[in-house]
């Protein structure tokens, strides 16, 4: 029967370290979308529903254009983080990792293409 301590047999299962840090990033991250949301929504419903070429002519104008690319990388990024404490709450052993590579990836490709497709817009 060995012989260790009460500390030594929970060592490396209490926290990581960055909870506080990843808390953070989902208070600013969260402030961010509080503020550009409804800027989107404004910006957003003002063209919607008007032809293509007006959407066209609307999002080759920098601040929409802008506008539209900060709230989908801040909602993707915020989405990533938001995913991985879930994961990491209730996802066991391996499935823990894959799942959190997977969605991070999901997430990032998400917000490349959301950039990608505003930009197509925008020049």
């Amino acid at each position: 029967m060995p012989y260790i301590t009460d500390r030594k047999r929970v060592m490396g299962l209490g926290a990581s370290g960055t909870g506080t840090e990843h808390h953070w990033h989902q208070t600013v991250l969260s402030a961010g979308l509080v503020i550009l949301v409804p800027l989107f929504l404004l910006t957003f419903g003002m063209v919607l529903g008007a032809p293509y070429e007006e959407i066209i002519a609307y999002y080759s104008r920098p601040f929409p254009a802008l506008v539209a690319i900060l709230t989908l990388v801040v909602g993707w990024v915020h989405f990533a983080k938001g995913v991985q404490v879930l994961i990491e709450d209730y996802v066991p052993g391996t499935a823990r990792k894959v799942a959190i590579v997977a969605t991070t990836c999901l997430s990032y490709g998400a917000a490349l293409a959301s950039v990608y497709a505003v930009a197509r817009l925008a020049l």
